[in-house]
């Protein structure tokens, strides 16, 4: 701050002033009017009015230094706001940038565009990408345009981002290792346990082309669909994925993306935990090795007779591999609902390459009622279709309620004919609950049957990274059409997964995902010119936690220009 002295025909008038900095562009703001040198000497008797001014001046200065000074702010309810005037902007994207910043990307980017001629800053794009994907998920067109709204605005041009997309594709491979290695830096990844998964996304259009081909939609939609192949670490921070046409057979799609981990991220020990889908017999025989182990669900239903006998036996059951048996059929329900009993054998085909292999049923009561729970609100459903409305009763899916009804044509002497009768199917009511309770899996580990049972529990987790996709960052349907461009697409997706469950874990898994994001988007401020910004937010214990987390403070009344910019310099540190 300094003291500005305004000389007139009749008088001399003081008043304090500070640079102020607008786009790049210097102006002055006035901070405090002190009034003309007559007035000072009347209001402070014998000091002399410039001594005085002087003093004032240092003081307000020195406040603003230690960040104490109080700031006002003149409105005036006579003015309009200038037209296209920006004056909320978004903050929440500052927690993500210190986690994009801390895992490197920024030198990811400076290493990609060595290789190439182009004049954008691919850093500014891919960010600003997986920023809107979190907070904003939307077009790359409607994307750009939500990046102005940020305390930094963006300064690229549309075509940049499609420019840029097609970089993002190229180097696809690349990020994803450079990523997996910077990830260790700042946070330990449990990656002696890979989940591996594959989903669909669908395209707003009829026509097949390249990577959108018509295949089995797991949302049953006939449109063309691209399919996406996940790895996931113990923890549920996504490792790799890859993409490939929709009509591609998912259990083809492991062993090439994990040779190419073994390949690109050096890594080769660890146990690979699939469900039933991907569980071919070729993929378990690649994950046969001294460093490489496998985890995967077995259906029960598809085991040989004398195996399936041997698992639907009552007895038998133990709870620890030394433990006493028991008979599931006598248990007191009360006292063992939380226990999960176990039995095991090794197995082998009957064939010259066949694999030796571990199987593994677990029987848990709470998952018995579960299931019985479902099974009854699905029987209610049925009896409920049968009486109202039987001309919707067709042919069922796999899980469908349908399925536990039963139709006979009848004539009304009992003979077959063409009037058909509706009834629940008991026979198969009762065959079903023979496996309720039950879960099997199929390893080559030599660990106790509770610990592997405990591993293969939380394959969920990539189902629900899966979800966050889908319906947090709205990655479907996917409306670009050329196969690079999709490729990109999903690649920031992807990254954006990773930021979004370091974030999810830096804060402890206190907060859902739903909170998190929430939060985040809401984390807007009024931008007054010349002074900071206001926090329009409501401070709460997720802001409160973001902020000791991350070690920097939007939460004042005012946050003041130069506190913003010191803000933003730890985040890019």
């Amino acid at each position: 701050m300094r003291l500005k002295k305004s000389v007139s025909k009749n008088s001399t008038s003081l008043s304090i002033i500070k640079s102020t900095y607008e786009n790049g562009k210097r102006s002055s703001k006035v901070v405090e009017n002190l009034g003309n040198l007559e007035q000072i000497r009347a209001a402070h008797p014998g000091l002399d009015p410039l001594v005085w001014a002087q003093a004032r001046c240092d003081e307000l200065t020195a406040a603003e230094a230690a960040g104490k000074q109080d700031i006002l702010v003149r409105l005036s309810p006579a003015k309009r706001i200038k037209e296209g005037e920006l004056r909320s902007v978004n903050g929440g994207y500052l927690f993500l940038q210190d986690i994009y910043y801390d895992l490197g990307l920024q030198h990811i980017c400076r290493t990609i565009k060595d290789k190439y001629r182009f004049t954008f800053d691919l850093n500014e794009i891919l960010s600003r990408l997986i920023y809107g994907r979190i907070l904003h998920p939307t077009s790359k067109r409607a994307t750009h345009v939500f990046s102005k709204t940020f305390i930094e605005p963006c300064t690229f041009e549309l075509q940049h981002v499609y420019r840029a997309l097609e970089v993002i594709a190229n180097e696809c491979d690349f990020i994803q290792a450079e990523l997996y290695k910077n990830s260790k830096k700042i946070s330990r990844r449990n990656d002696t346990i890979l989940f591996y998964d594959c989903t669909n996304y669908f395209f707003e259009i009829e026509q097949e082309e390249g990577l959108k081909q018509y295949g089995y939609s797991k949302e049953h939609r006939p449109s063309p669909i691209v399919q996406m192949g996940l790895f996931m670490d113990g923890d549920g921070v996504p490792l790799a994925f890859c993409i490939n046409p929709g009509n591609t057979n998912e259990q083809n799609t492991l062993v090439p993306l994990e040779r190419k981990i073994l390949k690109d991220f050096a890594h080769s020990r660890f146990i690979v935990c699939t469900d039933a889908g991907l569980s071919s017999a070729s993929n378990r025989r690649f994950n046969d090795t001294k460093t490489r182990r496998f985890i995967t669900t077995q259906s029960i239903k598809k085991l040989k007779g004398y195996l399936k006998d041997w698992a639907l036996d009552p007895g038998g059951w133990r709870l620890s591999p030394e433990g006493k048996e028991y008979d599931i059929t006598k248990l007191d329900e009360e006292k063992c609902k939380d226990l999960i009993f176990f039995k095991e054998r090794w197995i082998k085909e009957d064939t010259e390459d066949a694999l030796e292999q571990r199987l593994i049923i677990t029987f848990s009561i709470k998952y018995r009622n579960f299931q019985r729970q479902i099974r009854s609100r699905q029987i209610e459903r049925a009896e409920r279709l049968i009486k109202t409305n039987p001309k919707k009763i067709q042919t069922p899916r796999q899980n469908d309620f349908k399925r536990l009804i039963s139709k006979t044509p009848l004539t009304p002497d009992g003979e077959i004919a063409n009037k058909t009768v509706y009834t629940i199917d008991e026979e198969r009511i009762d065959a079903e609950q023979a496996y309720d309770g039950l879960y099997s899996v199929c390893t080559n580990l030599k660990d106790s049957a509770p610990m592997i049972a405990a591993i293969n529990k939380k394959r969920w987790e990539i189902e629900e990274c899966f979800r966050i996709m889908k319906d947090e960052f709205k990655a479907r349907p996917a409306y670009l059409s050329r196969d690079d461009r999709i490729k990109a697409h999903f690649a920031t997706c992807f990254v954006s997964l990773v930021i979004y469950r370091l974030l999810e874990k830096k804060l402890g898994g206190k907060y859902t995902c739903s909170e998190i994001l929430s939060g985040l988007k809401s984390m807007n401020f009024l931008k007054v010119k010349g002074e900071g910004y206001i926090p329009s937010y409501t401070r709460n214990d997720f802001t409160d936690d973001l902020h000791k987390e991350f070690g920097f403070r939007t939460d004042h009344q005012i946050v003041t220009t130069a506190h913003m910019r010191e803000n933003i310099r730890k985040t890019k540190k």
